[in-house]
C-alpha cells in the first residue's frame, strides 16, 4: 500500500509497520506533487487503484479572501488528483491485473451546493467531473469511479444537540460508519463493468424535504 500524508503523527507508525509506504505531499506545494509522481514512477512498474481521499474542507467566512479559499478548494480537490491521475496512468495501465481503478471520494454536496461552504461544493462538483472524463479517457483497462459520502463519523467533540439534527438529515437516522464506506471502496475495486459513476452513501438525504 502507498500512501500520503501532510502532517506526521502517531497512526502512521503502525501504517509504516505494517509495510505501508508513506510519503509527506502537501498537495497545496505544486513541486510536491511532482516530486510524488516522480518518485512512484522510478519505484514501482504498476498500480492496481488510486484512491483519492485528500480533503480540505474550508468555509466561505474561513477569513481568507474568497478567491484565495476557491483557489485552494480546486488545488486539493480538483488540480492535484487531474494531476496525479495523468502522471501515474501508465502504472495503472501497466498492472497485471485485468482492470486497475481510480475512486475520487468526493461529497453529498457536490450535487446540492452548499450555502456555507460554495467553494468547497464546487471544487467536489468539478472532482465529479473528473470522474466523467478519465473514465471515457482510460477505459478500458482502467475504471474510474466516484464517491458521494454525506455523515459517515461524528468528530469525538460533537455535542449531542448537534448529533441528533445530523442524524434527523437522513431517511435512516444514522451515520453511516466505516464498514459502510469500506464496503462500496470494495464493491467498485472487485466490480468488471461499473466505470464513469458517482455512488451516493447519504442514507436517503437526498429524499429528505
Amino acid at each position: 500500500m502507498i500512501g500520503t500524508f501532510r502532517s506526521d503523527r502517531d497512526s502512521l507508525d503502525t501504517l509504516k509497520a505494517q509495510g505501508a509506504d508513506l510519503y509527506c505531499c502537501d498537495f497545496l506545494d505544486e513541486p510536491q506533487i511532482g516530486l510524488f509522481i516522480r518518485s512512484i514512477n522510478d519505484r514501482y512498474s504498476g498500480l492496481r487503484a488510486i484512491i483519492h481521499n485528500a480533503s480540505d474542507w474550508m468555509p466561505d467566512s474561513a477569513g481568507p479572501p474568497p478567491g484565495e479559499i476557491m483557489q485552494r478548494m480546486m488545488q486539493v480537490h480538483v488540480n492535484a488528483p487531474y494531476q496525479l491521475n495523468l502522471g501515474l496512468a501508465p502504472l495503472l495501465q501497466a498492472v497485471s491485473t485485468a482492470q486497475s481503478d481510480i475512486i475520487h471520494v468526493g461529497d453529498y454536496v457536490s450535487s446540492r451546493g452548499s450555502t456555507k461552504h460554495i467553494a468547497y461544493a464546487a471544487s467536489k462538483a468539478a472532482q465529479d467531473n473528473l470522474t466523467l472524463s478519465f473514465a471515457a479517457r482510460l477505459a478500458p483497462k482502467v475504471k474510474v469511479n466516484s464517491m458521494a459520502p454525506a455523515l459517515m463519523l461524528f468528530n469525538e467533540h460533537d455535542d449531542d444537540v448537534y448529533r441528533e439534527k445530523a442524524l434527523q438529515k437522513s431517511l435512516v437516522h444514522r451515520e453511516g460508519g466505516l464498514e459502510e464506506f469500506q464496503r462500496t471502496v470494495d464493491h467498485l475495486l472487485e466490480s468488471k463493468y461499473v466505470t464513469g459513476r458517482i455512488h451516493h452513501l447519504d442514507g436517503g438525504r437526498h429524499l429528505k424535504a
